[in-house]
């Protein structure tokens, strides 16, 4: 039977991040996953590390928007209808997540969160040679009229106690930072300290390399069940480690379910297009926060995506959605060359109150979980290493974690 000091379930960004922080104190780390390195929504994203984005999903603001997006099956937000009766549990507990108390709590750990992560990116890709593939473009949302610039006030305001600097924007102003906007965009706000990487999958695969470098191994199972005991955790197929950290995104929740717990994790389907590089002359990333999709800059090309559907792990792709933000981003982008894309689907794991679970199991100290980062694992992966790192070696955590405990449900 293998055995190792620490195995990790999951080869996206959070698990390779986090077997990487194991490894440099010393562990002995195997990564298990089903399909390999960078397999999932490591791959497909929108390549930011958004630090600014504190406000959750979760929020009285998306209560307003919900039915009218709801109605437009290509929408912001979407679920299906043959998934509507499977999801009704989690969206009541999202609906509860909306109330003014419960926003407010999620995002002070949401904050926490995001500081640490910023605190340990730059140390993190010094220590894994990644540093060249960091880009600081910043972020610019646009905003279609008075009164939708009006409505996101409340929420620059919440990022302005937290000190989160940005400036607002005319049509003017937004033509000199990013040429070849829409006039129907006239206002605009622009987020400097919102970083990006050249390519996520590309930095994925790079964490993959250096992890196997520093004599880790990454093996592909599917693991489905964990059985602690009392000086080691039991994962199947031959396998058995002193602690498992389980980091398998959209897929945590049913290996979860093995220890006990059952934890509301839902899928949020993103996606995407990346059109081929020359395809838009983008100088920084732009979000269409009224239609739910952002179009970035990356290495390999310029990629629209985004939107959420949520519609589970087994229903088929419905790429019309994906179309659907490209024809948009053409009316928005009136110089973006359309021709020559690669269409996308990926599975974002997300909790109803918008954070992650990041702390033990309930069933054993053993297992620690990393998962349910929606469309922040990127983002939140080296705070998320570090405080794996932390409890797996015993060293006391820099953010209370009891926001991100899987008890909390």
């Amino acid at each position: 039977m293998a055995r190792a000091d620490v195995i990790v379930v999951g080869a996206g960004v959070v698990g390779l991040s986090a077997a990487l922080a194991l490894q440099m104190r010393g562990l002995s780390v195997v990564v298990l996953d089903r399909e390999g390195p960078a397999a999932g929504a490591s791959a497909g994203n929108a390549g930011a590390f958004a630090f600014t984005d504190i406000l959750p999903l979760a929020s009285p603001g998306i209560l307003h928007k919900a039915p009218r997006w709801l109605l437009d099956p290509l929408g912001p937000l979407s679920v299906p209808p043959l998934y509507a009766l499977k999801i009704a549990p989690w969206m009541f507990r999202f609906w509860r997540a909306c109330s003014p108390a419960r926003v407010a709590a999620s995002t002070t750990a949401q904050t926490a969160l995001m500081d640490l992560s910023k605190a340990e990116l730059e140390p993190f890709l010094a220590a894994t040679g990644t540093m060249p593939m960091l880009r600081r473009d910043g972020n610019l949302q646009v905003y279609e009229s008075e009164a939708e610039f009006r409505a996101s006030l409340p929420g620059w305001e919440a990022r302005t106690r937290h000190g989160i600097a940005f400036r607002h924007m005319d049509a003017d102003e937004m033509a000199g930072l990013q040429p070849g906007l829409s006039p129907r965009f006239v206002k605009g706000t622009f987020t400097p300290e919102w970083y990006s990487i050249s390519d996520p999958k590309l930095y994925t695969l790079a964490l993959a390399d250096r992890f196997r470098a520093g004599g880790g191994r990454i093996e592909r199972a599917e693991i489905a069940t964990l059985t602690p005991g009392a000086d080691s955790v039991d994962l199947g197929h031959g396998w058995r480690a002193a602690h498992v950290v389980l980091a398998a995104g959209a897929h945590s929740h049913r290996i979860a379910r093995s220890l006990g717990e059952k934890i509301p994790l839902e899928t949020e389907r993103g996606y995407n297009t990346t059109l081929p590089v020359g395809a838009f002359d983008l100088r920084t990333q732009v979000t269409f926060g009224g239609h739910g999709f952002v179009v970035s800059r990356l290495s390999s090309g310029i990629r629209v995506g985004g939107a959420v559907e949520l519609g589970g792990l087994e229903l088929a792709p419905n790429f019309r959605r994906a179309e659907a933000m490209l024809k948009k981003a053409q009316t928005f982008l009136p110089g973006l060359d359309p021709q020559g894309g690669v269409q996308w689907m990926g599975f974002r794991p997300s909790l109803p109150d918008s954070l992650p679970v990041i702390g033990p199991s309930r069933a054993s100290p053993r297992v620690t979980y990393a998962f349910g980062h929606g469309h922040l694992g990127l983002t939140q992966s080296p705070g998320t290493a570090r405080l794996v790192a932390d409890l797996v070696t015993g060293a006391a955590p820099p953010i209370p974690l009891a926001p991100f405990s899987s008890t909390r449900f």
